[in-house]
């Protein structure tokens, strides 16, 4: 088989659209496809980026980000209650350091 310039591409689209299906089919899967997209589009966006392909490589990074935002959605609150936790109690503890220096 010779490869061409646009065989590579084909291969990908069909490699994408096979995990696409498997993921319908399976139920395992189908939970993790969702999350796959969004990774990837991430990673082509900025990949995009370092090849030179500016202003494609931000859109698809962008969009890529905004749905893994709206796919991980329900950690955001958790980790910013745990943040306000961790910098409260770091926040104690530095006035009761103070207080012993002076």
């Amino acid at each position: 088989m010779r490869m061409n310039k646009g065989n590579g591409w084909a291969i990908v689209l069909i490699v994408l659209g096979a995990l696409m299906l498997f993921g319908k089919l399976t139920p395992l899967l189908g939970h993790l496809m969702g999350y796959l997209i969004p990774v990837l589009m991430v990673a082509l966006g900025y990949y995009g980026i370092k090849r030179g392909n500016v202003t494609l490589g931000w859109i698809v990074l962008i969009i890529g980000i905004v749905s893994l935002m709206g796919k991980l959605a329900w950690m955001i609150g958790p980790i910013i209650a745990i943040g306000l936790i961790i910098f409260g109690i770091s926040m104690l503890s530095n006035n009761r350091n103070s207080r012993r220096r002076y």
